[in-house]
């Protein structure tokens, strides 16, 4: 079994949001509006349709605590801190009932043990933009936050990724699982806790051997480089979606490793697929991509920006707007949206489906304010010298 050792802490330093965006976000305002009017009547709708359906556990009826995780962030990514702001209270239910259900091992799943690392991943990511976005730290939320992470850490599989299930073995299963972790892992950085450099090296390595070119993967890398390629679901080649192209791009971007070659090649993909969409021309609450989908392709436009992020987001963030559900403001259904890729992604449609997609829609509309820690941040050297020297 694979040993490491595990420091995880709170450092001195607290993240308080920022009340001007980065200056390389800033430059980006100049070329296009992020935010229009209109988008911000869609957020504010999704946002009342979540508060509405929240129920008082604030769990919106579902034990899958990575959606109920999903529900906090699209309060949290429109500025609605717990305990501050128009959803503050909103935000408070949703944490609690993660924080309470979090086990003695540290894994935040009480649903299928199947989805052990996605809900926990999702879940524990979420934990981390909270705290970042805490001023009086939740001593609890500490607790259960650095319990999980050491989670993820224990469980890493000795080829860098994970499994399913909170266990570990000598392979991991699939890029999918890596991103969730990738995103708890740079959130606890983000929000003053330590990773070990360890577990970062071997994620990474784990991510670059999920990308496949177009031809012999027995191809030197410079010859892998001047060919078309993307990241894909397994590390044979196969599962090239769109969806895990944006998986690869967001793992190497939060693991600081921007210029690594492979991201122009999935931005690539990512870019052709969003200009090929149709405009929403109902409003019958469907999206652009899957709702699993379009998280990751949101966070990898914005990641690289520059010219994709200039090219692809208003596509993005209009077709939102324009599918929303509008509804009479009694209907229960006016302000969601719809996932019509649920069952792929092993949720059951229904009303889990609409708080999925719902919250999904929010966070992307609710980019361009960069409330999140994990939406301030430049480059961060520090990260990637940690990982690079556990070589």
């Amino acid at each position: 079994m694979l040993q490491r050792s595990l420091i995880f802490g709170l450092l001195v330093a607290v993240l308080v949001v920022p009340t001007q965006p980065p200056a390389q976000a800033q430059s980006l305002r100049l070329d296009f509006d992020e935010i229009t009017p209109e988008s911000e009547l869609s957020l504010d709708r999704g946002l009342d349709w979540l508060a509405r359906n929240q129920g008082n556990e604030g769990n919106w009826g579902s034990n899958d605590l990575g959606l109920v995780g999903m529900g906090a962030l699209a309060f949290l990514s429109a500025g609605h801190a717990p305990g501050r702001g128009k959803y503050g209270r909103e935000v408070d239910k949703a944490l609690e009932f993660v924080v309470s259900r979090a086990k003695p091992s540290g894994l935040l799943n009480i649903s299928d043990g199947q989805r052990d690392m996605y809900n926990h991943g999702l879940a524990t990511f979420v934990l981390g933009q909270a705290h970042g976005m805490t001023a009086n730290r939740d001593r609890r939320l500490n607790r259960v936050l650095d319990g999980a992470l050491k989670l993820i850490a224990n469980v890493q599989c000795e080829d860098g990724g994970w499994d399913y299930k909170a266990h570990q073995q000598k392979n991991g299963h699939d890029l999918s699982l890596a991103v969730m972790q990738a995103k708890a892992l740079r959130s606890a950085v983000d929000s003053g806790l330590e990773v070990p450099p360890e577990v970062i090296q071997l994620a990474i390595k784990s991510v670059r051997d999920h990308y496949a070119c177009k031809g012999d993967r027995r191809l030197s890398e410079a010859e892998q480089m001047k060919l078309p390629g993307q990241f894909t679901y397994s590390r044979g080649g196969g599962g090239g979606t769109i969806a895990m192209a944006a998986a690869g791009v967001v793992c190497m971007q939060e693991f600081g490793e921007y210029e690594d070659w492979r991201i122009g090649k999935n931005m690539e993909v990512i870019s052709a697929a969003v200009k090929e969409l149709p405009k929403a021309t109902e409003r019958k609450g469907n999206m652009p991509f899957d709702a699993y989908t379009l998280y990751y392709v949101g966070q990898a436009l914005y990641q690289v920006n520059g010219e994709p992020w200039q090219d692809c987001y208003p596509r993005l963030r209009d077709y939102l707007v324009a599918a929303q559900v509008q509804e009479d403001k009694t209907s229960a259904n006016n302000g969601c949206w719809h996932d019509q890729g649920a069952k792929t992604h092993g949720h059951v449609g229904g009303r889990e489906g609409q708080l999925y997609a719902t919250s999904v829609a929010c966070f992307i509309l609710a980019i361009p304010n960069r409330y999140l820690p994990i939406l301030q941040e430049g480059k961060i050297e520090s990260f990637r010298q940690k990982a690079k020297a556990g070589k």
